[in-house]
């Protein structure tokens, strides 16, 4: 039986090798074809952003971590689940040439598409790194700022990723992810085509329970700095519920959304790890 990161990585293999308009017409389930729904639901345009590089943008994002990061010259950054590079090189722009800038990813053909996309851009400071979120391989108390765009939701033990965050910030260092997070009681049904829907959102959690997660791992200030509800096909909610149901749905706060969110590792964190 295959496991969730099975799933994640098989999917995400083959979205590796398409475009970002052909992601609007993919398969979006592990087994079942969706060719009539729009993949990149949750992706924001990026075309006016410094950095941009089209071939890098598989519109498989649901938010601008950059957007509200705080990025500044010379900072090191590291981008978790960074796809074909596309933040990576919005973060470059940022760090300009005294800065660093890592992307993390557990898929094999997307890290060599990365690799291939800063390859032709002629980047010396931006690296791809084949990896695991939940046991990040980067050094302790080394990166100013960790950024994740719609990837947090896909890891299986996420206070274990959290805790991985907290580990590679600096003490200062901040976090400013987006992601896919419920609101109310959803029909258990409509949780898995909704998940299929927004790319294969198999583990996105409540809101509370999300940030309840961030606040134990040892982060401080946490603030929801954007959040769009996402709305999903009528024909797919009928599905689960009356005419009368969808509407009360619609108009309703149950549903699911995506935010952005940042977060601080504070100065002498007393986290036990010697960072104090």
């Amino acid at each position: 039986m295959e496991t969730i990161k099975d799933i994640v990585k098989e999917k995400y293999s083959a979205i590796a090798k398409q475009t970002k308009q052909e992601n609007e017409t993919s398969c979006c389930g592990a087994t079942s074809c969706c060719s009539n729904v729009d993949y990149t639901v949750f992706s924001e345009n990026y075309d006016k952003i410094e950095g941009y590089n089209p071939d890098a943008d598989l519109g498989l994002g649901c938010g601008l971590p950059t957007e509200y990061a705080s990025i500044k010259p010379g900072n090191s950054v590291l981008d978790l689940g960074s796809g074909a590079g596309n933040d990576c090189f919005v973060a470059r722009a940022l760090v300009g040439e005294t800065g660093y800038v890592a992307g993390i990813d557990f898929t094999e053909a997307m890290v060599d598409k990365a690799r291939e996309n800063a390859r032709k851009l002629g980047y010396s400071n931006v690296d791809f790194i084949l990896g695991d979120i939940e046991d990040i391989p980067v050094k302790f108390g080394v990166v100013d700022v960790v950024v994740s765009n719609c990837v947090l939701n896909l890891v299986p033990d996420k206070p274990k990723a959290f805790s991985e965050i907290f580990r590679v910030l600096k003490q200062g260092g901040h976090f400013c992810i987006s992601d896919v997070v419920l609101e109310g009681e959803l029909p258990q049904g409509l949780k898995e085509d909704a998940t299929m829907y927004a790319g294969c959102v198999s583990g996105a959690l409540k809101r509370s329970e999300y940030l309840k997660i961030i606040s134990e791992a040892g982060f401080k200030n946490v603030e929801i700095k954007k959040e769009k509800k996402i709305e999903l096909p009528d024909e797919l909610l009928l599905a689960y519920m009356s005419t009368d149901e969808l509407v009360q749905f619609k108009n309703g706060s149950t549903g699911i959304f995506s935010i952005t969110l940042t977060g601080d590792k504070p100065e002498g964190c007393g986290c036990g790890c010697g960072c104090s």
